[in-house]
């Protein structure tokens, strides 16, 4: 039963749909939230699974969280990958990502350089000892009444790398449980909210709100590749909210 679900979820999502950007070498898709970009042992469902229906000799060059949306980068082929592989590791990729964050942050050009650790639970956390070192540079973009949008450049790529420093800062993602983010509730910026009788108010965004807004890199000819992803729905649903009840 649960491999025919995931077979079923797969349908449903038009990988064509998705893409942002493509040539000869690369395809950059605007990956929807809650699904993993490799095989999950508990979900079939997964980007590069969708992608080799139509490629079969696509990888994936780099990862975002399963609850992450916005712009991955897929390689056609092995060279393709390699070329993108090594500007990863030279820190040449431009990653830029958009947070909503837990209160009000006014940060100016901040750069965040506290190394992480991944425990053996696979929970990261700031540890100067054994820690690898991370650096992200944020700044605020707008401010709400109890909220603000940021933008977050991460310079390294470590995992949980802006949830884990946004934290370390105070300053925790809406809807990031694991990292001390709050659930967004409309009660909490709305004053005239009401719920129906015998009702439990759920929460409007049912994930972490980070989104990979942009990425820049060079293609195997030297030419430079930049695409930017729109916000999905729940994003913008949660900025459309924020901005009414400022």
């Amino acid at each position: 039963m649960k491999k025919f679900r995931a077979r079923r979820n797969m349908s449903r999502i038009d990988f064509k749909a998705l893409i942002l950007s493509e040539n000869k070498h690369f395809v950059l898709i605007n990956k929807p939230a809650s699904i993993s970009v490799l095989e999950d042992r508990n979900d079939a469902t997964n980007i590069l699974g969708m992608a080799r229906a139509h490629y079969p000799d696509m990888q994936a060059a780099h990862r975002l969280d399963k609850e992450t949306s916005g712009v991955l980068a897929l390689a056609k082929t092995p060279e393709a990958y390699r070329h993108l592989a090594m500007q990863f590791e030279a820190r040449t990729v431009v990653k830029s990502y958009h947070a909503v964050l837990d209160g009000i942050a006014q940060f100016k050009n901040e750069t965040v350089a506290l190394p992480l650790f991944q425990t053996a639970g696979g929970k990261v956390r700031v540890h100067k000892g054994r820690g690898k070192e991370a650096t992200t540079i944020l700044d605020t973009i707008e401010v709400f009444k109890k909220h603000c949008l940021v933008h977050c450049r991460p310079v390294t790529g470590r995992t949980h790398q802006i949830r884990v420093h946004l934290q370390a800062m105070g300053f925790p993602i809406t809807g990031d449980h694991l990292y001390g983010g709050r659930s967004f509730l409309l009660s909490q910026v709305k004053p005239d909210y009401r719920l129906q009788a015998y009702k439990e108010e759920r929460p409007l965004m049912n994930r972490i709100a980070l989104h990979a807004a942009r990425l820049e890199f060079k293609d195997i000819d030297g030419a430079s590749i930049s695409v930017e992803a729109p916000y999905p729905k729940d994003f913008k649903a949660l900025l459309s909210q924020l901005r009414k009840n400022r």
